[in-house]
């Protein structure tokens, strides 16, 4: 059974996150945020230290996580890598989601190897930056609809294809790229490739210009005649339509909760400034009392804390069931929607409640307003998750339901 209590095992790391996130991100958010695609500098010391909590066992970024129920003893509960980096994760994004994305070495790429790569292509890509490449000018949310092809000559692979919005893609050591084997069998040849940014033929087009998380670059890449080693290749060569879509897809079952987890770590930070700020104007929240009988302003925090709880809790138990094997498909899909919007609304509602202080600069609530945003679009639209819900709920395939 699931204990909604923070581990005490993972005390130390939530206070390592926090001080790095107090020490590192929040000091530069609003610098970064206004210096859109340059490259914050002072993240490498940081990213050395989440190099070193890794290694030890811990970790608070992005990095994604191995899914192994053979290692966990019969019958007991665990948590693990998943859990930690949840919660490492929402203290990082308490300090800044942007510059977290800017992690080198923290990037969903690195999820994505973690979560799907054999034991020689985790070693050769060890202390890789790795971004990740799935949506395309034509494709939208539609992840099986790729257009990107990946053909088999000799020992490696021809990519050719176009894709966009790649987060940290300038920046990363290679990208992990999805593309089809074979468009005539749909969503089963489609599979995902590790390519090393300086391979002939990988262009960079442009870094996007955004709306918020501005400190993170979007990259927008052209594949002509790109070839990569067939080892290259994440998971089986083989199209198997029962499951061949379905084991890519699979890294979303781990990237979707942290993506939650980035959303309710800018809802928190957006929650404890308007508190502050409500209190330095006379405004008490009282939870003694009925909102009926509590200041407006207080009552609709009350109203939006309550909606940070449940998208605090969904994250953790999406984040719980992938550390003990349990599968999390509709779980992750629970946390990704729920806090994605959760984020987006409290984070508006904030800059109302705190008026001329939630617009302008001198706060940073306008920037969590506008970095709380993608994370209810990125890893799958909110419409997306739903429509995923839905499937699982009612029973139904994607062909029968749309």
């Amino acid at each position: 059974m699931i204990n909604l209590e923070v581990p005490r095992k993972f005390t130390t790391l939530v206070e390592q996150a926090r001080q790095a996130a107090m020490a590192f991100l929040r000091p530069n958010s609003r610098k970064y945020d206004r210096a859109e695609h340059t490259y914050p500098k002072e993240l490498d010391t940081l990213a050395a230290l989440l190099d070193g909590l890794s290694a030890s066992g811990g970790g608070a970024g992005t990095g994604g996580v191995r899914r192994s129920a053979s290692s966990r003893p019969r019958g007991e509960v665990v948590n693990g890598g998943n859990m930690s980096l949840a919660l490492g994760t929402m203290e990082m994004c308490w300090g800044d989601a942007g510059l977290l994305l800017s992690m080198p070495r923290q990037g969903l790429g690195n999820a994505a190897i973690a979560s799907v790569a054999d034991e020689s292509q985790l070693a050769r890509y060890k202390g890789k930056w790795a971004a990740m490449a799935i949506t395309e000018p034509d494709t939208g949310s539609d992840s099986g609809a790729i257009r990107t092809t990946a053909v088999r000559d000799g020992d490696s692979y021809v990519l050719n294809g176009e894709k966009i919005f790649v987060t940290s893609g300038e920046r990363a050591d290679c990208v992990v790229v999805w593309a089809t084997l074979d468009r005539s069998k749909g969503k089963a040849a489609i599979k995902s490739f590790v390519v090393d940014r300086d391979t002939p033929g990988f262009e960079l087009v442009r870094l996007e210009h955004k709306l918020g998380i501005r400190a993170s670059d979007t990259a927008h890449f052209r594949l002509d005649n790109v070839r990569v080693p067939a080892s290259n290749l994440l998971g089986s060569p083989e199209i198997l339509p029962d499951k061949g879509f379905a084991g890519v897809m699979q890294t979303f079952d781990n990237t979707r909760p942290l993506v939650a987890a980035m959303a309710v770590g800018i809802a928190r930070a957006a929650l404890e400034e308007t508190r502050r700020l409500l209190s330095s104007a006379g405004i008490e929240v009282d939870y003694d009392r009925t909102t009926a009988r509590q200041p407006a302003a207080a009552a609709t925090f009350l109203e939006l804390e309550a909606d940070y709880e449940s998208a605090y809790l969904l994250t953790l138990q999406a984040a719980w069931m992938a550390d003990n094997g349990k599968p999390n498909s509709l779980q992750a899909s629970y946390a990704k929607a729920k806090a994605g919007r959760a984020a987006t609304e409290i984070t508006l509602r904030c800059v109302e409640l705190c008026g001329s202080a939630g617009y302008t600069e001198h706060e940073l609530l306008e920037k969590w307003a506008r970095d709380a945003k993608i994370m209810d679009i990125f890893e799958g639209t909110q419409q997306i998750q739903q429509l995923i819900i839905a499937r699982r709920l009612l029973g139904k395939t994607s062909a029968e339901l749309k």
